[in-house]
């Protein structure tokens, strides 16, 4: 049977051998829904920029880190990334060996730094305070160092990771620096690495990015530059969120032909043998997830439309936090017949203004009791829910190969609020 707006899962054939409606009957709204051939299809994608031997595909884990999505990226021939110990162990879990995690740090604490070390993952260090601290906790040690070669890309200045505006890297001319702590700890100058953004769409950025950290390699002194073991381009791969527009994707093809020639080249004229990595996070997880919800009241304010939802920022933080676009399909059992399309704005139920999920879209009318699917849900979304307002994450379900749905994590619980509080002693708080 036809829905009000669905064309986009329609043709993927997203749901397989379930209807939204019967996902939501089943295990509850709100409900993250991941299709495994999609996710997959984009591995493959990723894999496939390049046939240089060495190249690889570092999987960002912040992206997604559902074990089960991560256990079908290792199948996939992926290596992964870590930035905190609770995604070291989640990668660990997930299959990942000790040689296929790198850890990404940012301002982490020597505990944590030794956490790593001791699991023996390679670990990238992005400040010259940083990495006086790995050399004092582990001299002799294998370290990369992140770089920021001042080309920032993405859809919002919180989500560019290199330029002047930004926490993240070394800057190229403190590469002497670099080189005496290097010296001094006699640690093992492993790899160099950098991130220029977010979500960027066209590959020009990013291939610039690519041949600077490159050039930047090229510098280091011939003892080091024959024994780096990896060369990490970061990632930022954009999807494009506009479906219903008819958004153009990002440019594979050229961005394959301009990356491989780029590695190939450089690896003959150095003689390199180490690794080449992409760091990619959204591009894989993103249009493989889907959030799916449900219309629990539709109301005039004035001239404004208003459908509310239990899609509160809760759940999908992303629209709140980053002005972000997610397209909206709406799903209903018994279509009305079709009328003009009216300016709506989707909202959740947390109790703050700032709870808009998609603001003033011109959208089929929305009404009570039609479910609402926010695409590309499938990066960011989950691992950035919280238990706002004390609201229950909602379920995760896989659709597997075959069409059929699983459950893959369940829904909180009220008794899961409990978890981790202490009975107080019998000192002054607890009376």
């Amino acid at each position: 049977m036809a829905n009000v707006r669905s064309t986009y899962t329609d043709k993927l054939q997203f749901f397989g051998n379930n209807t939204p409606q019967e996902l939501v009957q089943r295990f509850g709204s709100p409900l993250y829904v991941y299709n495994e051939n999609i996710l997959r299809t984009r591995c493959r994608d990723l894999k496939n920029l390049s046939t240089h031997p060495k190249y690889n595909v570092n999987y960002s884990a912040k992206a997604n880190t559902n074990i089960h999505l991560l256990r079908i990226i290792h199948q996939e021939g992926c290596v992964i990334d870590a930035m905190s110990p609770g995604e070291l162990y989640m990668d660990q879990q997930a299959g990942f060996t000790s040689d296929e995690i790198l850890y990404i740090s940012n301002n982490i604490s020597s505990e944590e730094m030794m956490n790593a070390i001791q699991a023996g993952v390679l670990m990238s260090v992005d400040s010259l305070s940083q990495l006086e601290q790995y050399g004092r906790l582990n001299p002799g040690g294998r370290v990369m160092v992140r770089f920021n070669p001042g080309i920032g890309a993405g859809h919002h200045k919180k989500v560019i990771t290199a330029g002047k505006e930004t926490k993240f890297g070394v800057t190229p001319d403190n590469m002497p620096e670099v080189l005496r702590i290097i010296a001094q700890y006699r640690l093992h100058f492993a790899g160099l690495n950098q991130h220029i953004g977010s979500l960027f769409m066209t590959p020009e950025g990013y291939l610039e990015a690519a041949a600077f950290l490159l050039s930047l390699a090229e510098t280091l002194p011939a003892e080091i530059l024959h024994k780096l073991e990896v060369i990490d381009f970061g990632g930022g791969f954009g999807i494009p969120y506009h479906k219903y527009e008819g958004e153009a994707p990002l440019d594979i093809e050229t961005l394959a032909t301009g990356l491989h020639a780029l590695m190939t080249e450089w690896a003959d004229r150095t003689g390199y043998t180490g690794r080449f990595l992409t760091e990619p996070g959204r591009y894989i997880a993103a249009e493989c997830g889907i959030l799916l919800g449900t219309t629990h009241c539709v109301k005039n304010n004035g001239d404004n439309r208003y459908a509310g939802t239990d899609l509160g920022f809760n759940v999908l933080v992303r629209p709140a936090m980053y002005d972000s676009f997610h397209d909206v399909e709406i799903y209903r059992e018994q279509p009305a017949t079709d009328g003009p399309l009216m300016e709506q704005s989707i909202v959740g139920n947390i109790c703050e203004s700032g709870d808009i999920i998609a603001k003033k879209r011109l959208l089929p009318e929305i009404h009570e009791g039609d479910i609402i699917g926010m695409l590309d849900a499938g990066a960011y979304g989950y691992v950035m829910s919280s238990p706002y307002n004390q609201r229950l994450r909602p379920a995760e379900v896989l659709i597997d190969a075959q069409g059929n749905a699983h459950l893959i994590r369940r829904r909180e619980s009220l008794a899961d609020l409990m978890a981790g509080y202490e009975t107080p002693g019998n000192g002054a708080a607890s009376r």
